[in-house]
C-alpha cells in the first residue's frame, strides 16, 4: 500500500502542471472568463441571436436557460468558435473568438448529452487517447490517466470497455476526458439529461469541483433545480435576446414573493374558496378553476397571510387537502417571463 501510494504521489507530482487535484483550491482572478458583446447570428431569414450580451466572471458556473429554439446552443457554438457570429464580439479565455480561434480552443473544453467516446475501448484507453491527442507523450498520458481515473472514482471500471459502463460513469469519462489537459472555461450542454438522479448527482459534484479550482463553468440545463443549485449567475435567453439576468434568488424576487398555495379536498369547491380569499390581498387570488385542483395568493405578510387564509377557509366549511407557504421556483420566473414550462428548457 506504501509503495502504491508513493506512486500515487511521484504521477501527481510529474503531471501536476497539467491540472491541479479535484480536490486542491485556486484562487480566482477578479475578472470575466467570457465577454459576449452583442452577437448576432442569422441562418437565412431566421434570426437566431438579435444582440446577447452577457459576462461570466472567472471561477464561477453561469447557467443558460431558454425555451428550445431559443438561441442557446447557437451562443455556445459561437463561444467555441464553431460558428461565427454575423457582428458582436466575444472574448474567451482572453482570447477573440475572431481574431484567436486557436487560442479559443486550446482554453476550452466541451461535452454535450451523449458521450463522445469510443465504446469499444476502455475508460483508460479513451482518456490515454484524449492525452495523446492533446500532445502529451504516452507516459505522460498514461500518468495522466491514472490521476483522472482516481478523482473520478473510475479506478475498479479503468479496464472495462466504456460500451459496458452505466450512464453516469460514461459520462463521467466524458468529463475526465476533457480535463486531460486544464481547460480555464468548460461548456457543458445538458449533462446530466437521462441520468439516474445518483449519477446526476455525481455531476453535480464535478460541477462544483470544476469551479473550486477556478474553471469558469457555462451549463445549459433542462432541469431548472440544476441551475438552482450549482448556478452563480443565470441567463434566460428567449427569441435571440437575453431576457433576464440574476442569481437564482435575484430572479425569483423579481416574479414576486412568497405566495400560499390552497389545495381543497373537493376541488368543486374552488370558486368557494376564491370567494373567502378575495378580498385578504384584494385583487390577487390567482384560482386555476377550469380543470384545476387548486389556488394560490400572494402572502406578503408569509405566515401571518397564511393563519388568516386557515381561519376563512374554516369558516367557509372548505376542508383542504394541502395548504403550504411556498416561495417562488426557477420554474415559476421561467414561467412568467418565457411563457414556457421549465420542461420545455
Amino acid at each position: 500500500m506504501r509503495a502504491l501510494g508513493d506512486r500515487r504521489r511521484r504521477t501527481r507530482a510529474e503531471c501536476g502542471e497539467l491540472m491541479p487535484s479535484l480536490n486542491q483550491a485556486v484562487s480566482p482572478a477578479g475578472d470575466f472568463a467570457v465577454i459576449v458583446d452583442d452577437i448576432h447570428k442569422s441562418f437565412g431569414d431566421v434570426h437566431a441571436l438579435q444582440g446577447v450580451s452577457f459576462t461570466a466572471a472567472r471561477a464561477s458556473v453561469l447557467g443558460i436557460l431558454g425555451p428550445n429554439g431559443a438561441g442557446k446552443t447557437t451562443t455556445v457554438k459561437i463561444l467555441s468558435t464553431l460558428l461565427r457570429p454575423d457582428s458582436g464580439s466575444a472574448v474567451v479565455a482572453g482570447h477573440d473568438v475572431l481574431r484567436d480561434p486557436a487560442g479559443v480552443r486550446r482554453s476550452i473544453m466541451m461535452t454535450g448529452q451523449y458521450a463522445a467516446l469510443d465504446e469499444n475501448l476502455s475508460g483508460r484507453e479513451n482518456l490515454e487517447l484524449f492525452g495523446r491527442l492533446m500532445g502529451l507523450t504516452k507516459s505522460a498520458a498514461r500518468k495522466r490517466a491514472d490521476i483522472l481515473l482516481e478523482e473520478f472514482d473510475l479506478v475498479s471500471a479503468g479496464r472495462r470497455a466504456v460500451r459496458h459502463y452505466s450512464g453516469g460513469m460514461r459520462r463521467r469519462v466524458d468529463i475526465a476526458c476533457g480535463l486531460v489537459v486544464r481547460p480555464e472555461v468548460v461548456f457543458l450542454d445538458e449533462p446530466t439529461t437521462g441520468l439516474d438522479p445518483r449519477s446526476r448527482q455525481g455531476v453535480w459534484d464535478l460541477v462544483t469541483a470544476l469551479k473550486s479550482q477556478g474553471i469558469t463553468v457555462l451549463l445549459t440545463t433542462q432541469y431548472l433545480e440544476e441551475a438552482d443549485v450549482l448556478s452563480d449567475n443565470i441567463i434566460v435567453i428567449d427569441k435571440g435576446t437575453v431576457i433576464a439576468e440574476g442569481t437564482a434568488d435575484e430572479l425569483k424576487a423579481k416574479t414576486g414573493g412568497s405566495y400560499c398555495e390552497v389545495v381543497p379536498l373537493d376541488p368543486k369547491q374552488l370558486r368557494i374558496a376564491a370567494s373567502a380569499l378575495g378580498d385578504l390581498v384584494p385583487g390577487r387570488v390567482l384560482s386555476e378553476i377550469d380543470g384545476g385542483d387548486r389556488l394560490s395568493i400572494p402572502a406578503p405578510e408569509g405566515a401571518a397571510t397564511l393563519t388568516e387564509a386557515l381561519r376563512r377557509l374554516d369558516s367557509a366549511g372548505i376542508e383542504l387537502a394541502d395548504i403550504a407557504l411556498r416561495r417562488p421556483s426557477l420554474d415559476d420566473v421561467f414561467l412568467s417571463i418565457t411563457g414556457h414550462s421549465g420542461g420545455h428548457a
